[in-house]
């Protein structure tokens, strides 16, 4: 592994190649490989960190400057018959490649490997390895973009349709302008002797409960016969075959041992190895499972159709959440962080993870994770909210970075759909709609016939799907396909199949939580409301003179229009008036919000079978639609979703001003009977009525299970809880929550335990408390519940646990109506 370089910038263009290929001059600072130039740089003192402060434009320069990396190579000496191949496995992204004063080679794409052969070089002595990278604007300049009207000033400012690179790199509404620049993936030094395994296949493809058949499809570098061995989770032997040359090979698994999602079994995985006569050996590890994307008709909602995942012949309800680069500086992303993100995710009740298409092919320890964790993965594409060339060229090149990609992941037990793009289609067709246009998208042969064409070599079982979203007679229609809901924050009408319903609407009214009831898609994909992140995340990040509402410091970190969660907030908590209010109103609005988007796709199971919020965690410290902030600290609307997502979830239906149906809804394989303890509890303590109503519902379903008639009331919250804690307690407030009457003191006792590394915290109240929160200002807390309701005399057991080394410090203890009444520890 090549991981120590060094790194300068000067004025493109005017590199003394027989110097600074030698990495002579002066000038040059340290940096690793995996790394980035912006934090190599803040290490140095050439920059303040883009993230702290007002940094991020004083970071623009950057972009600017033709960056070289230089270090030392030393390859052994070749022996007869052997190749010596220098690979990077990701460089970001015009680049230029020099061993000692000679051009080796080029890259262009940032989701590629580059492979150049070296074995000349192979002397056992010392050779100067350096890399030139472009300015991205300096390379694209002159080039025809392709645009629409709607296009927005960032797009065509960036030119980032052009180029193979992250394209939210270059700014989003929830990210900052900062396009990276570097070697981002790991480089090595590949000897290459004899024939070797380039990429195995798995896939079921029959399975009872004593038997299942695979294929294993088996890329070599070059003919030779090839053993393929199965190994069950134990570790013995299960099942061989062999072949000769690439190709695919079909096995017997005697009694097989399904992978599932975590709630619905276990994820037991097989380990397959493939060794090439030559002794080249290729491991991996495998799930058995099927995966089929259901879209056949609707009987109860005529001219819709399903769009459903089905697992091992289980059509599953998809709970889960969009994923972005966890880091803008993508290179610097560590394992820890993606295991602790996605084993929240787990813990969360979430069994699917989109992997959004304006970021990056995740690293081989996501989908590794995701296999351990019994996570399914939506994989799209790397192209979003854009129309892109359709020069030859390019297609060529995305041809390449598509087959590589899809070779690397799909023998996942966890992919479960592969994805064209990003909104793509939905977006050119609002934008027909707006210009009374008919024109075709930009690039639109890439989604229609370059991947399917690749899958179809290469992984020709696995579900495709042309972008996200997609279905019914146009794109975004409900009664086809996926959503993505944004008439709730962004006021974009819903549309069906006969077109859009309504018109653009951002009014408080048109973007209201409460639309969510209104949309009745098969599978929403992309839904979400925006909050603040916690306090002390912005107080690490951000000066005390910033941290003001209206401070431009604070306003740098809303990177979509401010105003819109002011929209949201009003009907929900009324209007945030200092920073500090800001950040409770949001997360209370954005909880609920998700909550009652949640529970109104779920109750529509199966007619919908899918709820992906927009969006999981963040790449920098800002205002965003995350569930987790930059820091890692869970947002209220974690939380809320963690309890809507639940297997088996109880959830109230507002029918009209007075009448209430209580539903269960139940995500599980088997049959649910339990009682539902059903109360009307008042703010100032005590309950008005209770019921306890049995339940006894189907394997797989939603069903209404009591109906009553329950009035508005600002001093009453209906709830329901299991006798048996088979699913989690639920309210409903029957008024709006800056309407309700709660008392300004609800009287929390708090009582801690200690045991070994974990805290406990046991709390109580005297009358209703709304929202309890517990936080620390240290990052690393994690509750295994939070921002939940009390009813008076009812007691909670928080356990406390830390990811991280640092103490945690104190831990407040507050509610909504109680804010400044914290008991700390």
């Amino acid at each position: 592994m090549l991981a120590k370089w060094r790194l300068k910038d000067i004025d493109p263009g005017t590199a003394d190649l027989a110097v600074i290929t030698r990495g002579g001059s002066d000038g040059w600072i340290d940096v690793s490989a995996p790394g980035d130039t912006y934090l190599a740089l803040v290490g140095a003192g050439r920059l303040a960190h883009p993230y702290r402060g007002r940094g991020e434009a004083a970071a623009e320069w950057v972009r600017h400057r033709e960056w070289w990396w230089h270090t030392s190579l030393e390859a052994p000496r070749a022996v007869e018959g052997e190749t010596i191949e220098l690979v990077f496995e990701g460089l970001d992204t015009f680049a230029d490649i020099y061993l000692d004063t000679k051009k080796i080679g080029a890259a262009d794409n940032m989701f590629r490997s580059w492979r150049f052969d070296v074995t000349q070089f192979a002397d056992g002595k010392r050779h100067d390895l350096a890399v030139c990278f472009h300015p991205s604007a300096l390379v694209l300049a002159g080039k025809s973009l392709p645009t629409w009207e709607v296009v927005t000033d960032r797009i065509s400012k960036s030119r980032r349709t052009l180029v193979r690179k992250a394209q939210f790199g270059w700014g989003w509404d929830w990210g900052p302008d900062l396009p990276t620049v570097g070697i981002w993936r790991p480089v090595r030094l590949e000897h290459k002797a004899a024939p070797a395994v380039l990429s195995v296949g798995f896939k079921t493809l029959y399975l009872t409960p004593k038997v299942a058949k695979v294929r294993v499809d088996v890329e070599l570098s070059a003919d030779a016969r090839v053993d393929v061995e199965l190994r069950a989770p134990n570790g013995g032997a299960t099942a061989h075959a062999s072949r000769q040359g690439s190709g695919a090979l079909t096995i017997t698994v005697e009694q097989p041992q399904l992978w599932w999602t975590h709630d619905l079994g276990a994820q037991p995985l097989y380990t397959l190895i493939a060794r090439t006569q030559g002794g080249a050996e290729f491991t991996r590890k495998v799930g058995i499972r099927t995966i089929a994307l259901d879209q056949s008709p609707d009987p109860d909602e005529p001219g819709a159709t399903f769009f459903r995942f089905v697992l091992n012949g289980v059509a599953i309800f998809a709970r889960g959440v969009c994923w972005v680069p966890a880091n803008s500086f993508v290179a610097e992303i560590e394992d820890s962080k993606y295991r602790d993100l996605l084993e929240r995710a787990a813990d969360a009740n979430m069994n699917m993870i989109r992997i959004w298409g304006g970021g990056i092919y995740e690293p081989d320890i996501f989908y590794d994770e995701c296999d351990r964790l019994g996570l399914l993965v939506w994989q799209d594409f790397m192209f979003a909210c854009a129309p892109y060339p359709d020069d030859p060229a390019f297609t060529e090149n995305v041809r390449r970075e598509i087959e590589e990609q899809v070779c690397r992941l799909r023998a996942h037990a966890c992919l479960a759909l592969w994805c064209g793009n990003n909104e793509n289609q939905a977006i050119q067709y609002f934008n027909n709609l707006r210009t009374g246009r008919a024109e075709a998208l930009g690039g639109l042969a890439i989604y229609d016939e370059l991947i399917p064409t690749v899958l179809g070599m290469l992984d020709a079982d696995a579900p495709y799907w042309p972008s996200s979203p997609w279905g019914g007679a146009s794109p975004n229609s409900m009664d086809g396909g996926d959503v993505h809901n944004w008439t709730v924050w962004h006021g974009i009408p819903l549309v069906s199949d006969a077109g859009p319903i309504g018109g653009f609407d951002t009014s408080p009214e048109g973007v209201a939580f409460t639309r969510y009831a209104e949309d009745m898609a098969r599978f929403v994909s992309e839904f979400g409301i925006q909050a603040a992140p916690d306090l002390a995340t912005l107080q690490r990040w951000m000066p005390p003179s910033d941290l003001l509402l209206d401070s431009q410091g604070f306003l740098d970190r809303i990177k979509d229009i401010a105003d819109k969660a002011t929209a949201l907030m009003l009907p929900v908590t009324g209007r945030a008036t200092n920073l500090g209010d800001y950040i409770d109103y949001t997360m209370m609005t954005q909880a609920e919000g998700l909550k009652f988007g949640i529970e109104h796709f779920r109750r529509r199971k199966p007619h919908c079978s899918g709820a992906l919020i927009w969006q999981y965690n963040d790449c920098w410290p800002c205002v965003s639609w995350s569930l987790v902030d930059y820091d890692g600290v869970a947002k209220a609307s974690y939380y809320a979703a963690k309890r809507a997502f639940a297997p088996v979830m109880a959830s109230f239906k507002r029918l009209d001003r007075d009448d209430v149906e209580l539903w269960v809804t139940n995500d599980t394989i088997q049959p649910i009977r339990d009682t539902a303890i059903i109360t009307l509890e008042h703010l100032s303590g005590g309950m008005s009525w209770q019921v306890n109503q049995a339940i006894d519902i189907a394997p797989n379903s939603s069903a209404p299970v009591w109906k009553s008639r329950v009035g508005a009331s600002d001093d009453c919250i209906l709830h329901v809880r299991s006798e048996t804690s088979r699913f989690p307690p639920n309210q409903l407030t029957l008024a709006a929550i800056k309407e309700l009457k709660l008392k300004p003191d609800p009287g929390i006792v708090v009582t801690r335990h200690n045991t070994g590394d974990a805290t406990s915290l046991d709390i109580t109240a005297k009358c209703y408390a709304l929202a309890i929160r517990l936080r620390s200002d240290h990052p690393g807390a994690r509750f295994d519940d939070n921002y939940f309701d009390l009813a008076a005399g009812e007691r909670k057991s928080v356990l406390i646990t830390q990811a991280g080394n640092a103490p945690l410090g104190e831990v407040e203890v507050a509610s909504w109506n109680s804010l400044h009444t914290i008991a700390e520890f």
